[in-house]
């Protein structure tokens, strides 16, 4: 997991990212989202940036998502905040202590992440939760420098088949993932000096249907703390 030459520390990462314009078809969309904005949120002033990763940077766990939603951290400015993936995902780690609090509602909240370091493999909130291949692939050089920068992470939790793909993909840069590993919820696989545990997303499509209950989850964060806590 080799970080981008150039890039210091997340501090200098995360300037750059926030300033990224890569993908006209994303920036056209968060810029949209900002201005038209949802009426529950009207009075907010949208973040309609990239959204650059969050937590302890002495992490040993860190958690892969698909890309900020338009109206959570697209509005918010922090990964997994304002909607109710992020609720789903704070309070299971809040349980397993990863995080001070168990809701994940504003930047200025309080909230903060113990051992853990939030992430996705988009920056920007794409239409319809659905980022293209090419823009998937022009993003993973800010997760392959997150990679090289946090440097004791033991436990990747990858939170959907998206995340799961492009965490390998990143991991292993610039060669291919190996074989077999493919995502399933549940899913435990040693890479040697990590180890990658699949889990659906917390997306209301997923938690509505009951296809991600609240123990699934939480099964999910108390693998990825035994692991830890047996390293």
């Amino acid at each position: 997991m080799e970080g981008s030459p150039g890039v210091p520390d997340l501090a200098a990462l995360n300037q750059g990212l926030i300033n990224c314009r890569l993908c006209p078809r994303l920036v056209a969309y968060r810029e949209e989202v900002g201005r038209v904005k949802k009426r529950a949120f009207r009075d907010w002033g949208y973040w309609a940036r990239p959204v650059p990763g969050f937590g302890d940077p002495t992490a040993r766990l860190l958690v892969v998502g698909l890309a900020p939603a338009a109206h959570g951290a697209n509005r918010t400015g922090r990964m997994f905040t304002g909607d109710s993936s992020g609720n789903w995902l704070i309070r299971s780690m809040y349980k397993f202590g990863f995080a001070s609090r168990p809701v994940s509602l504003r930047r200025e909240d309080g909230l903060e992440l113990k051992d853990a370091y939030l992430t996705a493999v988009v920056r920007c909130a794409p239409p319809g939760n659905r980022p293209t291949p090419a823009e998937i692939a022009a993003c993973r050089r800010y997760l392959v420098a997150e990679l090289g920068l946090l440097t004791r992470v033991q436990v990747v939790v990858a939170l959907g088949r998206v995340a799961f793909a492009g965490f390998l993909a990143a991991h292993y840069w610039p060669d291919r993932p190996p074989r077999g590993l493919e995502f399933a919820h549940g899913a435990c696989y040693d890479l040697g000096r990590v180890t990658l545990i699949a889990s659906y997303h917390p997306s209301r499509q997923n938690t509505q249907t009951g296809r991600l209950t609240e123990e699934m989850l939480d099964r999910v964060f108390a693998l990825a703390r035994s692991v830890l806590d047996g390293a």
